[in-house]
């Protein structure tokens, strides 16, 4: 850095001027400055690859809750659905023969004396 500065400064004066570092003091305390400001890079670096470990973690942790709930529920639904099968079956069953029934049902109620009269249309033209 402070060869480029020499280098710019005789290209803009043609001549040798001697720059800020030169003095021992300065140089000291512009070496400091730079020291500083790596570490503080390197802080803010460190820093910023903890808070993504920390939220890759975090997501992670997440996903594994998030599948475990859905594994439970699933396993829920499962038995629930096992438990409910006879009562599925049943009344499936009761339907099919049911279905029967009702039509001679019907008639029956139909000949206990109820005479019910047509529907009416009206006529079309």
């Amino acid at each position: 850095m402070i060869a480029e500065k020499r280098k710019k400064l005789r290209k803009e004066s043609k001549g040798f001027e001697s720059i800020p570092e030169d003095d021992p003091e300065k140089y000291k305390h512009a070496i400091y400055v730079m020291v500083m400001k790596l570490f503080a890079d390197m802080e803010r670096r460190r820093q910023q690859l903890d808070q993504r470990d920390q939220e890759e973690r975090k997501r992670k942790r997440e996903a594994e809750i998030e599948e475990e709930e859905k594994r439970k529920s699933d396993l829920e639904w499962q038995k629930n659905f096992e438990e409910s099968r006879q009562n599925r079956v049943n009344s499936w069953h009761d339907f099919q023969s049911g279905a029967s029934k009702s039509k001679k049902s019907k008639k029956q109620k139909r000949m206990h004396g109820m005479i019910v009269p047509p529907k009416f249309k009206p006529e079309s033209r």
